[in-house]
């Protein structure tokens, strides 16, 4: 049949009996015909070639997409260098080849990768473009998106909206509003993302607008602006919306509910609570914190116990109401009984008994902890350092650190707060460097929690760089600063910086002019000291109240002007408080004046009958006047009401270790060394002139008992171990728990000059930079 019209027929049959061949109809329509109905040969080869190329093309097709799906897998699965593998091996790539790479680069945060690859592409097609630029905006990387948006050569209302809601979401609302206005075509996602943008940045007037330009809102856009107004608590305006959406669901009964809720309208939201069609469990949460919110735990209990079903958020917002009121026993058998515990649920645990100060059941449920996370840490290193174990809490900072935990703001601001109080500067330091690699350091709390940690710690100069560093100062800022420098007793500098925060249009507050008047009295600036305090009413509208009546009344009294200290107290518009008295006994003590000593000591222990401190006052005065027996009946005095003295004590921080020190102190594993070298010390003071203070002694004993006495006062011994200790040219830093006394204070400065190195101590009221024989207070303190 080779060659014959019945072997083409019979060919021609097989091959094209699927797809290809004519239908059986249309052939037996042309019979009968004069043209021949068999395809010639010529005919035949045309029509095999085209098959097996569609067949080929089919198939390559085929294993393209098998291709991608095993590229897009191995993405999903964090696996890009075996999704780059299999990319590499394609016997063929198409668009959709590179796309899924480029995506799956960008879920895995591998923007290089996905930008070189995208850069690479032989043909871009229009998602090639939007997916970049998603990742892009995915990444908050708004400046490169924007730029890859201009340059892209077709946009579809993907590519706008992608650019829109990247503004929105990340606080821009004017950018937003920009591509907005420039869209050739707008949808429902265009018209939400602005509108979120404009409630979700505080634009709510703006979000009115735009909601009142069209009326076809869905209902998720009606809910989010009435939550605008809800958060900025304007519920007249998000009651309005509520009534005038023409289909309300779940979330616009839940976000009145709650508005109510956290309002304190209790009734209305209780009222809206038994209308609402369907409750699901957030609403009953929203009662449940409504209540808590308003301390009615009874009512949220009532609720609590209604609800037909609870979820994780309904335990921990009930428990967290009974440890916000200190009922640490409800919330720890509420805890107990709950079906599963998530680290929300520990974390208010252990939060509540840390604040209340109940360390030892804080650590046992913190150890007890299956998953730990930042929250956790924060919540103890906070617990350690406000109860003032502070050593431990670094202790726990440390060993966060080692476990791998991610330092939050949180942890860095208690850590450093702990720092500050010991002024552990070493530790501070270390946490300064770790802050910076976070990414923190401009941050105005971090910022100002840094700035406290180095005032607080005796370097100063630091202070000022970390100020310097803080991108947004606000007024605890500049007032940070100024009351550092004013307890290291800068006047001048004082005024430098409260010229420069005013020239910046911040305004001045109490805590501003507190520091300033307090700066004045330590520097013994009395006539800037009056100008501030009889301006700061006319200049910054601020009252006069008895934390600054006690700054001029000290600043007064230290400059022996106590007739018109006395004056001033009885002018006051309000009764004077125990701080204040007590300042026109600190200035009685300076001044040798018994009698107004003895009337200021009198009220002060009518007004606060614990205070220790003032009864040492008087004894200091009576002592320094020879009065002994009087002396003496104030110890009695101090026995017979249980006052008890406060025992002083010095501290200072090497090679990140705390050594304290207290009078007399032998416990010190150097001690001997540390005697050793005051006796050394002590003679080179006296060839230099240096003769004790021995009239603050409180005691009827002989001139050479006293001596000895104060020669190992805590303060001493703390500044010869650190002299023994850190090495040459670095600062000693000590600091003391009481004031430091007269006696201390004059061989500091002897001390200094000996050894040729600078000493700055801190005691209970400011800090002393003794350096080359002299203070840095002038004597003046």
């Amino acid at each position: 049949m080779r060659g014959s019209v019945r072997g083409r027929q019979f060919h021609s049959s097989c091959l094209f009996s699927q797809k290809i061949q004519q239908p059986i109809s249309r052939l037996q329509a042309t019979e009968g015909s004069k043209k021949n109905p068999y395809p010639s040969k010529r005919t035949l080869a045309r029509k095999k070639n085209k098959f097996f190329k569609s067949q080929s093309q089919a198939r390559v097709g085929s294993d393209t997409k098998k291709w991608n799906m095993v590229i897009t897998t191995h993405m999903r699965n964090g696996q890009y260098d075996s999704a780059f593998s299999v990319f590499n091996t394609m016997p063929r790539r198409c668009s959709v080849s590179y796309n899924a790479m480029i995506s799956g680069y960008l879920l895995n945060g591998r923007f290089d990768l996905a930008g070189d690859l995208f850069d690479k592409m032989p043909e871009r097609d229009l998602v090639s473009w939007n997916v970049m630029l998603s990742g892009y905006v995915r990444k908050c990387d708004l400046s490169t998106a924007r730029a890859l948006f201009e340059r892209m050569p077709e946009r579809d209302v993907v590519s706008w909206n992608a650019m829109l809601s990247g503004y929105a979401q990340n606080g821009l609302p004017n950018e937003a509003k920009e591509i907005f206005s420039r869209m050739p075509v707008k949808n429902d996602i265009s018209w939400n993302a602005l509108l979120s943008a404009y409630v979700h940045n505080g634009r709510i007037e703006e979000a009115r607008r735009l909601f009142e330009s069209k009326n076809d809102w869905h209902v998720v856009s009606w809910n989010c602006l009435m939550g605008g107004y809800v958060k900025r608590s304007k519920l007249v305006d998000a009651r309005r919306l509520f009534d005038g959406i023409p289909v309300r669901d779940e979330v616009s009964w839940n976000t009145m509910i709650t508005g109510y809720a956290q309002n304190g309208e209790l009734k209305e939201a209780q009222r809206l609570f038994e209308e609402s069609p369907t409750r699901d469990v957030f609403t009953w949460t929203a009662m449940i914190s409504g209540y808590v919110q308003n301390g009615m735990l009874d009512e949220a209990r009532r609720i609590f116990d209604e609800m037909p079903e609870k979820n994780l958020v309904s335990w921990n917002a009930m428990i967290a109401g009974y440890v916000q009121s200190k009922k640490m026993d409800l919330a720890r058998e509420l805890f107990e009984a709950m079906p599963c515990q998530n680290v929300t649920s520990w974390n208010t645990m252990v939060t509540g008994y840390a604040r209340s100060g109940d360390l030892a059941h804080a650590k046992k449920l913190f150890d007890r902890m299956p998953r730990r996370d930042s929250v956790s840490w924060a919540a103890m290193i906070a617990g350690y350092a406000q109860s003032g174990y502070s050593e431990e809490a670094l202790h726990l900072f440390v060993q966060m650190k080692r476990d791998g935990e991610r330092l939050n703001r949180s942890s860095f601001i208690c850590s450093l707060s702990t720092c500050a109080n010991i002024a552990a500067l070493e530790m501070g330091k270390q946490l300064h460097g770790q802050l910076v690699k976070a990414g923190y350091e401009t941050g105005c709390f971090v910022g100002n929690a840094l700035l406290v940690m180095y005032c607080k710690s005796g370097s100063i100069d630091e202070a000022y760089d970390a100020f310097e560093d803080i991108a947004d100062k606000d007024v605890i800022s500049w007032n940070t600063m100024i009351a550092g420098y004013a307890r290291h007793g800068f006047g001048k500098k004082v005024l430098m910086v409260f010229e420069s925060m005013k020239a910046m249009g911040i305004k001045p507050d109490d805590a501003t002019m507190v520091a300033i008047l307090s700066a004045c009295s330590h520097t013994g600036l009395l006539d800037k000291g009056r100008e501030y305090f009889y301006s700061m009413t006319r200049d910054y509208g601020i009252t006069a109240n008895s934390a600054h009546y006690t700054c001029m009344i000290d600043l007064l009294g230290r400059a022996g002007r106590l007739e018109e200290a006395q004056t001033l107290m009885k002018n006051m518009p309000f009764e004077p408080d125990a701080a204040t008295w007590g300042a026109l006994l600190g200035a009685s003590r300076i001044h040798g004046n018994t009698q107004l000593g003895e009337k200021a000591a009198q009220v002060v222990f009518e007004k606060e009958p614990d205070n220790s401190g003032m009864y040492v006052l008087l004894s200091n005065l009576y002592a320094a006047s020879g009065r002994w027996d009087d002396a003496g009946k104030m110890r009695i005095k101090m026995r017979d009401k249980g006052v008890r003295k406060v025992p002083g004590y010095s501290w200072l921080e090497v090679q990140n270790k705390i050594h304290s020190f207290s009078v007399g102190d032998c416990s010190h594993p150097e001690t001997k060394r540390i005697y050793s070298f005051l006796e050394e010390l002590d003679l080179k003071m006296k060839k230099d002139g240096f003769v004790s203070t021995t009239k603050l002694i409180l005691h009827d004993v002989e001139e050479e008992e006293k001596e000895h006495m104060l020669k190992y006062h805590s303060e001493k011994l703390a500044v010869a171990y650190g002299i023994l200790s850190i090495p040459a040219g670095r600062p000693i830093r000590v600091i003391k728990n009481l004031r430091v006394c007269e006696d201390c204070h004059n061989a500091m400065k002897y001390i200094s000059k000996i050894v040729g190195r600078l000493i700055i101590l801190r005691d209970s009221n400011r800090f002393h930079h003794f350096s080359g024989g002299s203070c840095s207070c002038g004597d003046y303190w």
